[in-house]
């Protein structure tokens, strides 16, 4: 397989410790001394057989930090985007490329770079399922992360015909795709049993997707097999999911159990490290009448005290703080767009 890393995020919803040049896939926030990035790639490498198969795709403003964060990377597998324009142009332009490398036959791999994913070995197993169905049947695999709970902030894929058994792994027929649901729609997908979480990592043989990117983006894919990175200022801004994965008839869906969180927010930490805790601290703190919140600093000197406070998001980062109810999290892109437009505040992005 040729895993394909995607790490040209801002991971803004982990501001402010996430910023432009040092955004939450550069971060150690899941208890280990590797960044979520060197941890995908320590992930991915038995999956490649070494450095020489992996790739990564990031943007013009990372590539530095790509480049220091992964040293053994070979420098003609790190693609490096103009601009930003979502997932289907940077799955795209690298089915081209690895095509061109690897031929249409190569199994190619995509993964998100700031994912935390338990138990590897599971992890390494699946994808070897994966990649065999994707040999074998030419269809587009997405792993479906068995849900655990009904999540408002994740996608849901619904399970359609059953197709077989690869490397003792279930697969199926993907039936839908669907958007981040309400509150009562989630637990509507959690008692059927047929719905998983969409934890974004696909794999195919380069040849089928680049079938039907001509199919269904056929003027995305005229620009960049005549003009790579070049036509990039000339693409929409789109995604995977909408430009192929909601459309073709080759999605399928091999649900998997492994520890698997995609970190979106402050929260996660909650449910990476709460436990039977009252709090989650990743910071010196010292609480009178303080529960079920979340402390972070990114300084062993700093202190925070609290009195009488409950379901809050406290982080400290050099010189900003933010303080916020833990349920609405979602909203710091907003307070990052505020910041963007005032001339005392923008530099604190």
């Amino acid at each position: 397989m040729i895993p394909v890393i995607l790490a040209g995020g801002k991971g803004e919803r982990f501001w402010p410790l996430s910023r432009k040049h040092q955004p939450k896939q550069f971060l150690s926030l899941h208890g280990s001394d590797k960044s979520f990035l060197q941890a995908t790639a320590e992930r991915l490498k038995p999956l490649s057989n070494g450095w020489d198969g992996l790739w990564v795709v990031t943007s013009k403003m990372l590539t530095a930090g790509v480049e220091q964060q992964l040293p053994q990377m070979p420098k003609e597998n790190i693609l490096v985007e103009p601009e930003a324009k979502d997932t289907a142009p940077a799955v795209a332009w690298t089915a081209i490329e690895t095509a061109r490398r690897y031929g249409e036959d190569a199994v190619v791999g995509f993964f998100p770079a700031d994912h935390w994913i338990g138990e590897p070995e599971v992890f390494q197993k699946t994808l070897k399922a994966a990649e065999k169905f994707a040999e074998d049947q030419n269809g587009i695999v997405t792993l479906g992360v068995k849900p655990y709970f009904p999540s408002t902030g994740y996608g849901y894929i619904e399970q359609g015909k059953k197709i077989g058994e690869f490397n003792q792994f279930v697969a199926y027929q993907v039936a839908r795709f669907t958007e981040k649901p309400n509150r009562e729609k989630a637990e509507e997908f959690l008692a059927t049993g047929g719905f998983s979480w969409n934890g974004g990592i696909f794999v195919f043989r380069v040849g089928v997707m680049l079938a039907e990117l001509r199919k269904y983006v056929p003027t995305m894919m005229t620009i960049l097999e005549n003009m790579g990175a070049e036509g990039y200022s000339q693409l929409e801004k789109t995604s995977i999911d909408y430009a192929v994965m909601e459309k073709t008839e080759k999605a399928f869906v091999l649900p998997v159990a492994f520890g698997w969180d995609d970190l979106g927010d402050w929260n996660a930490l909650e449910r990476l490290f709460k436990g039977d805790n009252i709090n989650v601290e990743l910071a010196n703190h010292l609480g009178l009448d303080t529960e079920g919140s979340i402390f972070y600093s990114s300084s062993n000197d700093d202190a925070i005290v609290t009195i009488g406070l409950e379901d809050v998001v406290v982080v400290r980062d050099g010189n900003v703080t933010l303080i916020m109810k833990k349920e609405r999290s979602q909203e710091i892109k907003k307070v990052l767009n505020s910041l963007a437009n005032h001339p005392k505040f923008k530099d604190l992005l």
